[in-house]
């Protein structure tokens, strides 16, 4: 039997080690400064891009890849590996046109369409990167593609996520709240709790006064979304911040026995959307 490859777009945030430990193909987003244009995570690193976007005028803008772009993705690995099924995860259809464009790029194959699965993550960032390394885990175990796809889908249905924000910048200027909220919550220190809902759509849960009450409320929140559960496996991305993800790591392992855990950066594209001192928690039942 051929094994299954496995395809990602950047914004799943993968760190490079793991995707090249697995290999996970990752098709990058670009990121555009004015007239610039940098491949996510390739042309500019999570450090240059959180240290630039402070002092740019404008927010940065993103495109995702495009059908063809998937095409030639899925061609060359057919190529190399001949007869062989592909599943292709992507950021949730209601973020991005992502997986439209993958979508596309499927249908453009025709009879090599058929070994293509593209699969909608309905989640952002590690959200559905932690997905995709498992599904990448089990290709190497030689899993078949349909066994794959029921474990991520449990794994989907199981995992809790939240993004604590520590500025309404970014999603004022991404027409996401108007600005005298934007102004208003400066001036009271409101850090906003974030999710994903089950249609893929970001969603406000909380707005917290304070980063360190706002911390205290995400962890009362996934203990709440995970009664009974005490082992946990739990990934957090940072700004290009590590000492934060650990500080956050050390506060939740006082509440629950961590198994397995990531610290990854949140990328560019992603970044664009949320700003410097975010923090992103994921956590599945171990």
């Amino acid at each position: 039997m051929n094994r299954t490859l496995i395809v990602t777009d950047s914004t799943s945030d993968i760190p490079p080690a793991l995707a090249d430990q697995y290999g996970i193909e990752v098709v990058p987003l670009t990121l555009m400064f004015g007239e610039e244009a940098f491949r996510d995570n390739l042309d500019m690193t999570p450090e240059q891009f959180y240290e630039r976007l402070p002092r740019s005028p404008q927010l940065p803008t993103t495109s995702q890849p495009s059908p063809v772009e998937y095409m030639n993705v899925y061609r060359s690995i057919q190529e190399r590996y001949p007869g062989s099924p592909i599943l292709s995860f992507h950021i949730s259809s209601g973020l991005s046109g992502t997986y439209q464009s993958a979508v596309l790029a499927k249908s453009m194959l025709e009879e090599e369409g058929e070994l293509i699965t593209v699969v909608d993550s309905l989640s952002a960032s590690y959200g559905f990167g932690f997905m995709v390394v498992e599904a990448a885990r089990m290709a190497g175990q030689g899993k078949a593609p349909e066994e794959i796809l029921e474990q991520v889908e449990s794994l989907r249905k199981s995992r809790k996520l939240y993004f604590l924000v520590d500025t309404l910048e970014y999603l004022q200027k991404g027409g996401r709240i108007g600005k005298a909220s934007a102004i208003l919550g400066t001036l009271l220190n409101i850090k906003p709790i974030l999710s994903i809902d089950a249609e893929g759509i970001i969603y406000a849960v909380e707005k917290v006064r304070g980063r360190k009450k706002a911390v205290a409320r995400m962890i009362e929140l996934f203990k709440a979304d995970l009664p009974g559960v005490n082992k946990i496996n739990v990934a957090v991305g940072h700004t290009a911040e590590p000492a934060s993800g650990e500080e956050f790591l050390k506060e939740l392992s006082g509440h629950f026995t961590i198994e397995e855990k990531v610290l990854t950066n949140i990328g560019p594209v992603v970044g664009s959307h949320v700003g410097n001192g975010t923090l992103a928690v994921f956590i599945w039942p171990a």
